[in-house]
């Protein structure tokens, strides 16, 4: 029996992954016909599960060894594009899938300002971001901690609620319902998780890559580090325990944001 593929083996072991993963198999929806357009595949992970859905996709990142890496997951329609404007015709998608990708932009604004022009009229978006303000406490614990955020590639530690709104609607986007996921003890174990690995396995050039340096981003970099993961393996039942305590504080608001919105009609 061949063995799973390593970004897969990561994604069983991610809460943050795996609690949205469970959202979006409740919330996304496509048809067989329909083309998406994914922003920001990054390893392929997400994209992977997306796919499983139907349509038809393109997947994309800024990094081209993201591209690489997740072609050979997805087997094929990946490619690398820029931080600026993008290279397809105007309302070429049915959907666009913007999964952590808005936060690592500079240009966050014209990023919506093109998710609007290649979306049909009523086409649909759905954007994950992390959201932060005043009360959100392991904002300022990453930080005390040391966790720049050049090591996750963020450009801003995420998004309130109505700034995020305003910013859609200002770029021709209808802001639509909206799920809160990832609450305090899964986030802290994913801080916790990311510091460790950010000092044990720490490269000079991860300030390069599109997404920092929080994971593998290659199979040769997930094989050199094998045994360290079959060791968080075995204590990651342990881990995910500690994750459900976030049900017994479900008014906390969750650490992440996932928005859906669609295409105005309204010209450009």
């Amino acid at each position: 029996m061949n063995e799973q593929p390593w970004q897969l083996q990561i994604a069983r072991r991610s809460l943050k992954k795996r609690e949205k993963l469970k959202l979006l198999d409740h919330v996304f929806f496509i048809n067989t016909s329909e083309t998406a357009l994914d922003l920001g595949c990054a390893q392929g992970i997400l994209s992977y599960f997306l796919r499983r859905k139907g349509g038809r996709w393109i997947s994309t990142d800024l990094d081209l060894k993201n591209c690489r890496t997740a072609d050979a997951l997805l087997e094929g329609n990946c490619m690398q594009i820029s931080s600026g404007l993008l290279p397809f015709r105007d309302e070429s998608f049915d959907t666009v899938v913007c999964l952590d990708f808005l936060e690592h932009l500079d240009d966050d604004d014209l990023c919506l300002r093109e998710i609007r022009r290649v979306l049909r009229v009523n086409g649909v978006l759905l954007l994950a971001v992390p959201r932060t303000g005043r009360i959100f406490f392991l904002h300022h614990l990453r930080k005390w901690m040391g966790m720049k955020l050049e090591f996750y590639g963020h450009k801003r530690d995420g998004y309130r609620l109505s700034d995020l709104r305003s910013k859609m609607s200002r770029n021709g986007l209808i802001p639509g319902r909206r799920w809160r996921f990832a609450g305090f003890f899964t986030e802290f174990i994913e801080l916790v998780l990311n510091l460790a690995y950010i000092k044990l396995f720490s490269v000079e050039d991860a300030s390069r890559l599109r997404d920092g340096h929080i994971r593998p981003s290659t199979s040769g970099e997930f094989v050199s580090k094998k045994k360290t993961f079959r060791l968080y393996g075995m204590i990651y039942p342990f881990v995910w325990l500690i994750s459900r305590l976030d049900r017994l504080i479900f008014w906390q608001r969750g650490y992440g944001l996932l928005i859906k919105a669609t295409r105005s009609n309204g010209n450009s």
